[in-house]
């Protein structure tokens, strides 16, 4: 079927609430705090947001409609967007509609989570019906023993090594290492990684993700309303998102992207050779090779060879989460799936804040979400170019 393109809806004001380990805090202090964040960027008044696309895990009993009341918000166009680390495409896509249709003329796209003490541990307990039914009871609930099934299938099916897997988290830690934001400040070796505590073999310490508390932000809205108020921006030029795909594999060894990355690249114009960086979702190193194939930057199986051949840091070849990612800022919750879109608007705009790919002009985004068993049902990537 035809699809109308995203003529002029940008990407402006990224902002982040910094990460804190724990948190005695709620989720609606992060989450208004990167409403009032993107207030201040913007220098707007609260009633010309008018439309709100929110992403939590620990907002309940509230949802998006509750939190309207606790900001004072009153506005046209309402998303909650429950999608894990594929909300931030996802707000983006609806987003970029209800501005495109004139049902809201600034939408901010909000994510946040806390982190209590014992909150993750509950959150995993919870999480699914198939957590409660099928997984947790027996002692391999959370999502380290699902991403310990898929990373142990991906090294038998294609013979990626943990030193593969390694030099992923090694680059990631040093551009972190720029980014004042981060949470993990210390250098990471390639000894160290492999010899990190077991966790869930074959997945040690620093293959898995740290649960914190924080929020990331920023604004879709016309190139001319963000013309107008004087910002800068990053062009929205093409957006996919897939559900459940691949769900006869019996494992999971593919993604959503694999099925849309053509369509994606023909709505932005450009093929995979035109990316200059990579933002991928990346709670455990697995996902980020899924995401190289499924995207398109080498073939089904190949990541290993692809990894292998490039550094992946912000001043080398084939940039990837150049703040850092999840493995080394930290996961704030569902603002995993917005850190990526949060950065890749800052490098488009010259705010990076910390390693900048040099000239960037076309960065790809993606997400990665809601874990049951043995496979993530929800994905999505997003094609954003500078101004």
């Amino acid at each position: 079927m035809a699809r109308v393109p995203y003529d002029d809806i940008v990407l402006a004001t990224p902002v982040t609430i910094p990460y804190a380990r724990y948190s005695i805090r709620s989720a609606h202090w992060f989450l208004g705090r990167a409403l009032a964040a993107l207030l201040a960027c913007a220098k707007l008044p609260k009633a010309r947001i008018d439309g709100l696309a929110v992403a939590s895990f620990t907002l309940a009993p509230d949802t998006a409609v509750g939190l309207t009341q606790h900001l004072g918000l009153t506005l046209r166009w309402l998303d909650h967007v429950p999608m894990g680390g594929a909300s931030g495409i996802v707000s983006i896509r609806r987003a970029a509609r209800a501005v495109g249709s004139g049902d809201a003329e600034i939408v901010a796209c909000i994510a946040g989570d806390t982190n209590h003490t014992d909150s993750f541990r509950r959150n995993a307990a919870t999480f699914s019906q198939f957590a409660q039914d099928a997984v947790y009871p027996y002692g391999s609930g959370g999502p380290n023993a699902s991403f310990a099934l898929l990373t142990a299938y991906y090294m038998r099916t294609h013979g990626a090594t943990r030193e593969d897997f390694g030099k992923l988290c090694v680059a990631q830690r040093n551009n972190a290492l720029k980014n004042p934001l981060a949470l993990f400040k210390k250098p990471l070796t390639l000894d160290e990684y492999l010899n990190g505590r077991l966790i869930a073999d074959p997945l040690r310490l620093f293959d898995c993700v740290m649960p914190c508390a924080g929020a990331e932000g920023f604004l879709v809205l016309r190139r001319k309303t963000a013309e107008s108020l004087g910002v800068r921006f990053a062009r929205l030029l093409g957006a996919i998102e897939r559900h459940n795909a691949f769900a006869d594999d019996p494992v999971q060894d593919r993604g959503g992207w694999a099925m849309d990355c053509a369509d994606l690249y023909e709505q932005a114009g450009i093929g995979p050779d035109a990316i200059d960086f990579l933002q991928c979702y990346d709670d455990y190193p697995v996902i980020s090779a899924l995401q190289f194939e499924g995207l398109g930057f080498c073939g089904k199986g190949a990541a290993p060879d692809f990894i292998r051949a490039n550094t992946f840091e912000a001043e080398g070849t084939f940039p990837i989460n150049t703040s850092g990612g999840q493995l080394s800022v930290g996961q704030a919750g569902a603002a995993g799936g917005h850190l990526g879109i949060v950065e890749a608007i800052r490098q488009l705009t010259g705010e990076a804040r910390g390693a900048r790919v040099a000239d960037a002009r076309h960065g790809l985004v993606s997400g990665f979400g809601m874990i049951n068993y043995d496979r993530g049902i929800c994905s999505g990537a997003a094609i954003l170019a500078a101004a």
